[in-house]
């Protein structure tokens, strides 16, 4: 028969808070990593308008030879960060199957100048 402990057991043990261990776990580096990576994500989803994320794996397994009271913890984080839309541009295909700026199809009008921009108070001051 196994030494199960009871649910009534169970509730009276004392619980370490999972968030000490995160404070040691690989010597501190854990809780700052993902103190910095949960800033990160802050800023990318302000910036983005975006959802993200950040998931951490804890893996625990007993060191072989011990009584199975001796354990290795590892981590990992994965943090998964909004992207930004990168600028569009348009093109237009020529005859020879190259990217253009300008449409090829479009005709180009000869004679145009640019016109300086006429202010209110100019018109105003001719009448």
């Amino acid at each position: 028969m196994t030494d199960k402990p009871t649910e009534e057991t169970a509730e009276q043990r004392p619980v370490r808070p999972f968030a000490e261990f995160l404070q040691e776990q690989a010597g501190g580096t854990l809780h700052a990593e993902l103190t910095e990576k949960l800033h990160d994500l802050i800023a990318a989803v302000q910036e983005t308008g975006k959802g993200g994320s950040i998931a951490l794996k804890i893996d625990v397994k007993p060191i072989a030879g011990t009584d199975g009271r001796t354990l290795t913890v590892t981590d990992a984080v994965v943090t998964k960060l909004p992207k930004t839309e990168r600028p569009k541009s348009i093109f237009f295909i020529d005859d020879d199957m190259n990217l253009s700026r300008t449409d090829p199809r479009q005709p180009v009008l000869t004679g145009l100048r640019e016109v300086e921009p006429t202010t209110i108070t100019h018109l105003r001051s001719a009448q």
